[in-house]
C-alpha cells in the first residue's frame, strides 16, 4: 500500500497556509505559493537544484511575485521563520492512525510517496509519530523521478518487492496520485475529502476518507494480499 503524505496523512494545505499568512499578513495568496513551489520542485526533480536551494529560490521568487524584494539573508530568515511555524502547526488527520494500524495488523507493506523534501517529510512522519508504520519512504528527488511519472510508483514497488498489479497508491490529487498510479499499473485511489465533482476517469477509485480504505481493499483488491476483515 502505497500512500501520499501532505493533505493524505498530514493536514499540511492548512498548516501551509497559516504560516504564510501570519508572516505575511494575507491569506490569499497559497494558489501563487503552490504555482512558484511546483516549479521549483520539477527543477529538484530533474537534477537542476537541491532541496536546500530550492526552498530558498522558491521564497525569494514568491515574495519578488508580490513586490517585496529582500536580500538573500532576510529571505533566509522568512523561510526558517515559515518552517518554524509551519511544523508547529502539524496535525493528523483523524482517520489516519486507524487506517495505518489497521493495515499494520493485516501485515500489509506500506510506503509512504512524495513529491516533496525528504529531510522534511521524514521529520514530519516522526515528529507525529508515523515513521514506525513505514516499510519504505520514496521520495521525488531522491529517486530522480516524481508522481505521476511509472518510474516513481515502479520504484517504490521494486523496494517492496511487489508487482505493481498487486499495489495500491492513495493520495489526495486526482492526477497525480491516483491517475498517475492507475496508469503505472498499480490501483489507483482518489482521496477526496472535499466532496469535489470532478469527473473521474475510468480505472480510478474514489474514497471520501481513510476510514473508507479497509472496505475498499478488502471488497476491491483481493489480489492485493489483503486479508478478509472478521
Amino acid at each position: 500500500m502505497c500512500l501520499d503524505i501532505d493533505d493524505t496523512l498530514i493536514d499540511f494545505t492548512s498548516a501551509g497556509k497559516r504560516a504564510l499568512s501570519l508572516l505575511i499578513g494575507r491569506g490569499d495568496l497559497w494558489p501563487l505559493w503552490e504555482r512558484i513551489t511546483d516549479w521549483h520542485v520539477a527543477r529538484v526533480v530533474a537534477g537542476e537544484i537541491d532541496y536546500a536551494s530550492m526552498h530558498h529560490r522558491r521564497t525569494q521568487c514568491f515574495l519578488a511575485e508580490i513586490g517585496v524584494v529582500l536580500e538573500a539573508e532576510d529571505v533566509a530568515r522568512f523561510e526558517r521563520r515559515r518552517k518554524e511555524v509551519l511544523r508547529s502547526s502539524w496535525r493528523l488527520f483523524d482517520d489516519v492512525l486507524p487506517c495505518l494500524e489497521w493495515l499494520r495488523a493485516a501485515d500489509v507493506l506500506i510506503a509512504a510517496v512524495t513529491n516533496a523534501s525528504g529531510a522534511h517529510q521524514r521529520a514530519k512522519l516522526a515528529d507525529l509519530g508515523l515513521t514506525r508504520f513505514f516499510d519504505h519512504v520514496a521520495i521525488a528527488g531522491e529517486v530522480g523521478a516524481a508522481k505521476p511519472d511509472p518510474v516513481m510508483f515502479h520504484a517504490v514497488c521494486a523496494v517492496l518487492d511487489c508487482d505493481p498489479s498487486e499495489a495500491a497508491h492513495v493520495g489526495d490529487k486526482l492526477h497525480t496520485d491516483a491517475v498517475g498510479a492507475r496508469d503505472a499499473g498499480l490501483e489507483g485511489v482518489w482521496l477526496d475529502r472535499t466532496g469535489g465533482d470532478a469527473e473521474v476517469p475510468e480505472g480510478v477509485h474514489v474514497i471520501g476518507g481513510l476510514d473508507e480504505l479497509p472496505q475498499l481493499l478488502v471488497s476491491e483488491f483481493a489480489r492485493i494480499g489483503v486479508p478478509a476483515q472478521r
